[in-house]
């Protein structure tokens, strides 16, 4: 998790890049607050980002406070009581938890510090995780193994190490996941190349250290999934942020203790 302060009176207005978690934006703000983009559609206040959103802005006029947490996706299945219908769309936390959703937003407003504030959500995360059935193991396993292998990993191999049929693990993992595990696979890989492009990497590259067979390859991905060049995701706002508030997910940058930055969105 991290906290996202723009404390000058402006319009900030970021468009997001696909990313292999479900977001979840809880809007701290005095005022108008946070508001977002989707399909043409305006919408105001906490939000859940599912996997592959499509087109998704976020906006915010003066004073913005924001907690925006990531959460892997075998995680918020349970974390969020929802899977398959959070994937490709983005809902009000309302929707998602119900009265919830504004209890826990009068705990974070209430808190004297991001500290607290990352404490108190921690606490809740862990209560909804620990009320409900964990995912599969299994699932857990193939969710993590593509992680941690950049997506560059065959799900036959991997339905074989957890002695599933490559069927059954396809139709659970899209069940519970809402994504297929070859989409998975896929949405992990680019995420991977968009940071090294954000790092300054050539394209050619970017796509051979990624496993994309060539340029051509990496470019047709990177359009599929953000409607941009290589070149322009290199320099999109939203990766830069992510350098700062999560720079474990830069290859050129190490981890933060603590995990947690607060970075100022002037």
């Amino acid at each position: 998790m991290a906290g996202f302060c723009q404390r000058a009176p402006a319009f900030g207005d970021i468009a997001m890049v696909a990313h292999p978690f479900v977001t979840v934006l809880i809007d701290l703000s005095e005022g108008d607050g946070l508001v977002y983009d989707v399909h043409g559609r305006h919408e105001r206040g906490s939000a859940v980002v599912g996997l592959l959103p499509g087109d998704l802005r976020a906006a915010g006029w003066a004073r913005i406070e924001c907690l925006q947490i990531r959460l892997e996706p075998v995680v918020a299945a349970a974390v969020l009581g929802a899977s398959t219908e959070l994937s490709g769309t983005v809902a009000s936390l309302e929707d998602v938890w119900g009265r919830d959703a504004g209890r826990t937003e009068d705990r974070l407003r209430a808190a004297a510090s991001w500290d607290e504030r990352f404490a108190i959500a921690a606490d809740i995360l862990g209560r909804r995780l620990g009320a409900r059935p964990p995912v599969d193991p299994e699932l857990v396993y193939t969710w993590r193994r593509t992680l941690t292998s950049r997506g560059r990993v065959r799900v036959d191999g991997l339905a074989d190490e957890v002695g599933w049929s490559r069927k059954r693990l396809w139709s659970r993992f899209r069940a519970r996941l809402g994504i297929t595990p070859k989409r998975a696979a896929r949405l992990v890989r680019f995420d991977h190349a968009c940071h090294l492009l954000a790092a300054g990497h050539t394209a050619a590259d970017v796509a051979a250290e990624s496993g994309y067979v060539d340029q051509s390859h990496l470019h047709r991905e990177v359009k599929t999934f953000t409607g941009l060049t290589p070149a322009a995701v290199a320099v999109a706002p939203w990766l830069a942020i992510d350098d700062v508030a999560w720079p474990a997910s830069s290859p050129t940058r190490s981890p933060v203790t603590g995990g947690e930055r607060i970075p100022d969105l002037r």
